[in-house]
Order: structure tokens, then sequence, then C-alpha cells
């Protein structure tokens, strides 16, 4: 790419400039940074070619300012901001969050006094300010005149001249600006999607947001224009290529269409089971054929017999699958390493399968009767203040997902250490009370409250969940969201925080046609989106017949993917490669999937399961009441 290009393209700097490119706009940041009241965050981009001239102004991490744009005054972005080409941002200005204003745009939070009696160039200015929430888009030729508060989550379309406050989710155009409807009617699943007003929606906000997020239909007083993905739109159709499977008003055949479908994959359980079976030494159990030896497929065998046997797999005693997978444990660190490894320094928290095994292995051996023969050390050991140091650490911003996951197997370890010594209380007293174990500590005072603390705290009051979603997509943070949940709130009970903006938030998601078209879905990015769904669903009715409508549509295709004697595929899509084909975590994963889209659906009991382990609907445990 040439290096002027960067000025025009910003977003694309800092992934493929070189080296030399970078030192010279760290040079030239570090010029703008000697002025007094300039501050700028990290992987911030400020084109040589604009002029930035205020008297204070502060620019966020990941955002940027592009060639030929003009900034004086007072002006605050926060991260993943954008200011594009020749752009023009004056007086007192602050945006939130994920800002992106496209080019041509004037922002002028100040304005001239007009009294007859001399020029109004003579006149004196004055300034009310402009404050802009977060995730707002403004589209290319737009003007925001001083004084206006724009809501987080609104859309400014081209051309628009905005003279008065916009509410939050709102959709604006025209000259005045007026409200032409609310963003949220276009998610998928809402009944508003097919409107002649809705038109176009904004995809998720992206590198090219600099181009008109164009707002079609009779009530824009705009014209319609299909610019393709480049644009950052997407066309709200009905169809498969929109991930939209028709739907029926009734039942339509579906709770039928369930039943056979689990009456064929219990029937056909003890193949798919055998199938992933290696009869030498002493046995045990693969994810597909000819795949290495691992510990989560022994778990996940273990679970797909739970649910569709009622039973332990066939190949081996349910007391003798649990006296393997507890022999797995490290007694020192309480973790579980993956089969051929030896416990070392390496076998750390966080890090490696290790990780994941403290929720496969845990509840495998829960279905089998039995459970971890030691404390999870790694976790009880963790005192308050230093769990709160490791969550500060964690890369919220970057890797939500990560995070989450982090989250999920440190509550998923509290649980198991809880649930141990309810067991020794049982054992040693004859009581199935939890406190009624006296001098017992599963976990260092305070370190399990100190979880929920730091979560309600730092939880993003604006879209329910923690993390901050990348420039085009929510994916990671909202798979994020289901694994921190999975194993806090839901596992112990609580409810969730914000619930009303989480289900925006992750419906906006399951709208995406990148990860939930027809075909192009896989079973982490179904559950990521079902399970909060279904977890809100306990606590409001807020948008109850979006959520079910976007499970049943899911549900209608998912259960259509079943291999005869294989079970399920991790990925839908043929181009998937190896996740494409019938595995052990494919087949676990999807029939929990199932259970919850049905649920969703109001159509679970037809399948005549329910999940019991990792994905198990109900709390795991309960913390004691006051």
């Amino acid at each position: 790419m040439h290096a002027l290009s960067y000025d025009y393209s910003p977003w694309t700097f800092w992934n493929n400039a070189s080296a030399e490119e970078h030192q010279a706009q760290i040079e030239h940041q570090k010029a703008l940074a000697q002025r007094d009241g300039v501050t700028i965050g990290e992987r911030a981009f400020l084109s040589p070619l604009a002029n930035v001239d205020a008297e204070t102004f502060v620019i966020g991490p990941d955002s940027y300012v592009a060639a030929h744009a003009y900034v004086t005054g007072e002006v605050s972005m926060g991260e993943n901001c954008t200011i594009n080409a020749f752009t023009v941002v004056r007086g007192a200005v602050t945006m939130g969050d994920a800002v992106r204003i496209g080019a041509h745009t004037s922002i002028l939070g100040f304005n001239h006094s007009m009294d007859p009696a001399q020029s109004v160039f003579r006149q004196p200015l004055s300034s009310r300010g402009i404050v802009i929430g977060d995730d707002v888009w403004i589209g290319s030729n737009v003007v925001v005149l001083d004084g206006v508060t724009v809501g987080s989550h609104a859309v400014l379309a081209a051309g628009a001249v905005v003279t008065k406050d916009v509410p939050e989710w709102s959709v604006v155009g025209g000259n005045p600006a007026r409200q032409l409807r609310d963003r949220r009617d276009g998610v998928a699943g809402s009944s508003a999607s097919t409107r002649p007003e809705a038109g176009l929606v904004p995809a998720v906000a992206g590198p090219d947001d600099g181009l008109v997020p164009v707002i079609a239909g009779r009530d824009a007083g705009l014209v319609s224009v299909v610019a393709g993905p480049e644009a950052g739109l997407v066309s709200v159709v009905a169809g498969p290529e929109a991930g939209l499977v028709p739907g029926s008003a009734n039942d339509g055949g579906l709770r039928s269409r369930l039943a056979a479908f689990a009456d064929a994959a219990r029937a056909q359980a003890t193949d798919v089971l055998a199938r992933c079976w290696v009869g030498e030494d002493d046995g045990y159990f693969v994810d597909r054929p000819g795949a290495a030896r691992t510990v989560r497929a022994q778990c996940d065998a273990v679970e797909i017999a739970d649910l569709l046997l009622g039973s332990a797999p066939p190949q081996l005693p349910a007391s003798e699958q649990a006296r393997r997978l507890a022999g797995l444990q490290d007694p020192v660190t309480g973790l579980v390493p993956e089969f051929g490894t030896q416990p070392d320094a390496s076998l750390e928290f966080g890090k490696g399968p290790a990780t994941y095994h403290v929720l496969s292995v845990g509840y495998a051996l829960d279905l089998l009767g039995s459970g971890f023969s030691h404390p999870i050390h790694a976790v009880a050991n963790t005192g308050a203040a230093e769990l709160v140091s490791a969550l500060e650490a964690l890369p919220w911003r970057k890797e939500a997902w990560e995070s989450g996951a982090w989250v999920d197997a440190w509550g998923t370890a509290a649980y198991w250490n809880l649930a141990r010594q309810h067991r020794l209380a049982a054992a040693a007293t004859g009581s199935s009370r939890l406190d009624s174990l006296s001098g017992v500590n599963p976990h260092s005072a305070g370190s399990v409250e100190a979880l929920f603390g730091w979560l309600l705290a730092r939880v993003n009051p604006a879209s329910g969940t923690w993390g901050t979603p990348a420039h085009d997509t929510r994916l990671k943070v909202v798979n994020g969201y289901y694994r921190l949940t999975r194993g806090t709130f839901a596992q112990f009970g609580l409810p969730v925080p914000h619930v009303e903006n989480l289900v925006d938030t992750v419906l906006e998601h399951g709208a995406d046609p990148r990860y939930f078209a027809a075909g192009s879905q896989n079973a982490c990015n179904v559950l990521d989106v079902v399970h909060p769904l279904w977890l809100a669903s306990k606590q409001t009715t807020y948008r109850a017949g979006d959520g079910k409508a976007w499970a049943t549509r899911q549900l209608e295709q998912a259960i259509t993917w079943w291999h005869p004697g294989e079970g399920m595929s991790f990925s839908a899509s043929p181009e998937s490669g190896v996740q494409h084909l019938p595995t052990l975590q494919g087949t676990e994963m999807w029939l929990a999937i199932i259970w919850y889209l049905a649920d969703m659906a109001g159509h679970a009991e037809a399948l005549g399961y329910r999940p019991r382990g990792v994905h198990r609907p109900e709390p795991a445990f309960s913390l004691p009441r006051l």
C-alpha cells in the first residue's frame, strides 16, 4: 500500500504500515503531545495531512483522524472513534466510544451571534457544546449544530442537518433532521425489518464507515443506494441469504420434526460413540476417527451418553471412566493436563487445555456420580486482591472471548471446590447443608464475592456485556459474554445485569449474516447467542418474540444437520474443512444447543432430553442466602 493511502484509510495503518512508517507516526504524535492539553491513546492514528489545532484534544485508543480533517476547540474522542477525510470538528465536542464520522461532515460546537447592529463576523462566539454518545454512526455530509446531544446507538443519515437532540437508537435524516425510525426495528426477527421504510440498515460499523449510511424508503426522503458490502450496508431481506428461514405462525410440524430428530439420535447414539472408540491401550475415545486422544473427547462421550442413553458410555463401566478421569488430576495445582503430558511447571491456570478441563472433566465426573479428588488449588489459593489484579490484567479490549473464558473457568473451579466441600460436609455430618462444615474454607476469604463484585462494577450498562466490540463485529464480545456468564451468574443462579440492553446487543449480533446466514453457522456462535437470550428470558419478556423467532429459524436448520450414525459436525459450512466432519464435540454441543433453541421456541419437551453437564440450564450451585 502506498504510504499516502494511510492518510485516507487510516484504519489500515497499524496492521500494514512498515516499521519506518510506524516510527514516523509515533514521532508525529510525540510532537503533537508536547502541546498542553493533548492526550493520545495507544494505536491511535493522526494523519500529518490533518490540521489538529485544538486548545484541548483527547483521542482514545484505536481512534483516528484522517487527511484534511480540521479539528479545533475542545475536542474529546473515546475509543474506536473516527474522523474521516475532509471532516470539520470545531468547538466543544465530546464523543463517547465507537463514534464513526463520515467524510465531508461538520460537527460545529459553537455559533455566531446575529445582532443586526453589526456584521456577523465581528460578533462574539457562543458555545453550548455538542455531546455524542457511544456507538453512533454519522454519515457523510452531515451537519451537527451547537447545543445538540446525540444519544448512544443513533444513526445520522447522509446529508442530515441536525439542529435538535437525537434520542438513543434513533435513525434521523433530512434538513432539518427528523426521526425516521428506531434502529432496533431492523434487527432480524422483528416484524419491522421488512417494512419499506426499513430499507437498508447499517451493518456493524467497519473501517469503510466513512461511506454513507443510506436510509432508504419513502419516509427517509433520501435516494436509495445499494452500494454493496464496501459501503458497510446490509440489505434486510427474508430468505436463506439473510440467515432467515421462513417460520410459521403455528407449529407447522416443528414439534414432530424435533421428536423425530431426537428419536434418531437416541437410536444411533451407540454407533456415534463406537465410531470414536479406540480399543487399544485399554481403550479410549477420540473426537473423530483418526484424531489424537484428548481429555475432552472422553468427556464429550460421557455427556452424549448421558443425554441420549441416560447412562455412561457402554464401552466402560461408569466407575472405571470416573477413576480414569479423576486420576488425571494433578494434586499440586488441582488442574488436569492433556493425555500424554506430565504435570510440571507449565501446568498453569489460564493456559492451555487444562483450563477448559476444569469444565469438561468436572462435569463428566459429576455425570458419572463422582468428582475431583483434590481441590483446584490454583483457584482456591487466590485471594480477593490477587483475583482482582488477575481480572484487571485480562485483555478485555482486544480479546473479550479469551477474558470471558478465563472467568468461566475460574467460576467453575470455584464451584467445584464448593461442591467438594459440600460432599465432605455430607459425608462427615450426614447433613446436606453447605454451611454445616465448619473450619473448611475452599477459597481464600472474599474471593468469590470479589469476582461478582468486580463483574458487576465493570459491566457496560449500555450493552450489558464486558469488553469492547471490534470495529466491524460483536462476535468476541458476545461469545465472551456466554463463557463469562455460564461459569458465574448462570452457574451460581444469580441474575445478569442490564438485561434488556444485553438482549438488544445479542440480537443485533444474531442478525449478522457472516455468522448466522444459512450454512455459515458453527456451534460456538449459535450457542453463544442462544444461551444469553435464554438466560435473559428468565428475567424479562423484553423482545421475547424476536428471541423466539431467531431461535426457531436456527432450530429448523440445526435439526437437519445430523449425519446418520456419525453425529454432528462443529460447523455447518462445507468450506470449514475438518470442522465440517462429524465429531463428538460437535455432537455434544449441538445436542445442547438444539435443546436451548427448542426451549426458546416452546418445544423442548418434544426432544425428551435435557442437558445436565457443561451446558445444563439449571444453576449448578446456589450460595447460601443470609
